[in-house]
């Protein structure tokens, strides 16, 4: 029996690649044999109602073409659905996908993690009640994310560059209340992150070492550092080794609670509201191809 898959896909991701890589993707998934129905947003309200709508259509499957605000936008609706759900990046940071280790830049073989048809289950965050697929950022990554969003240019991930440079240069360390697990963390520090995965801001890996599927978040914090320490950080958040760093603390738990006078939590990229947050796990909520 043919299976059918819903093809929702963000024509505006990545200043237009959605619109460009649907057509091969949709190809790609019909030569080999699956049913392909598409689902063309207009705005970031459609992700949402069109995954709930392919939810009770009979789809066997959903893939999204898309970056992490149409993947947010999307499980808000297939989060414990059970129904698979398969990501073509289509985005600035496409950090959602770097987590699953979908191919970034080559769509067909991203389709290919759909056509293969393996499965498996993994975390969301949930914070004011929502679903977080990424990362919850609140400190200076957050106005990082805020300026980032606010420019158009350069494109890619060089905004998050420039937006970090132009941040650094009137930053100064915040006071946080952290609280993991019932445990309360009084501390200076320039960033708080909690994620499911290690990702985000277009592939640093603030929270390394985090695995999607342990029913864990993990909680990175770096207390005070100079404007240039924190600046010869990024290439080491990178490659996910400022673990170990004396000014880097991680901790895991299954509740976290940020409190900073003043700052705006961040979410999959997008602004979630001022702090305090709460932040829970839901376990195995969502089902992904790969």
């Amino acid at each position: 029996m043919s299976r059918r898959i819903a093809l929702v896909v963000n024509p505006t991701s990545g200043r237009g690649l959605g619109a460009r890589i649907a057509p091969a993707v949709r190809q790609r998934l019909t030569d080999a044999g699956l049913t392909v129905d598409v689902y063309e947003t207009t705005c970031a309200e459609d992700v949402g109602r069109i995954s709930t709508e392919v939810v009770a259509s009979g789809a066997d499957a959903v893939t999204l073409i898309g970056g992490d605000g149409t993947i947010h936008l999307g499980a808000q609706a297939l989060a414990n659905s059970g129904m698979p759900f398969g990501v073509i990046p289509a985005g600035t940071g496409n950090d959602f996908a770097r987590g699953l280790g979908v191919p970034l830049k080559d769509p067909a073989a991203a389709a290919d993690l759909v056509i293969a048809g393996r499965t498996r289950t993994i975390d969301l965050a949930t914070a004011k009640d929502e679903f977080i697929t990424t990362v919850v950022a609140g400190g200076f990554d957050s106005l990082v994310n805020k300026r980032a969003n606010a420019m158009t240019w350069p494109k890619g991930n060089a905004r998050y560059t420039v937006a970090t440079l132009a941040e650094l240069r009137t930053f100064q360390p915040l006071e946080y209340v952290v609280t993991v697990d019932g445990d309360q963390i009084e501390t200076s520090a320039m960033l708080v992150a909690v994620g499911t995965g290690p990702m985000y801001g277009g592939g640093l890996q603030i929270c390394a070492g985090a695995e999607l599927d342990d029913g864990l978040l993990d909680v990175t914090i770096i207390q005070p550092v100079s404007r240039l320490t924190l600046l010869q950080m990024f290439p080491k958040l990178a490659k996910g080794t400022h673990v170990g760093h004396p000014a880097v603390r991680t901790l895991r738990g299954r509740s976290v609670r940020i409190e900073s006078p003043g700052i705006t939590a961040y979410a999959d990229g997008e602004p979630l509201g001022l702090l305090p947050v709460d932040i829970g796990i839901a376990p195995g909520a969502l089902t992904v191809f790969g």
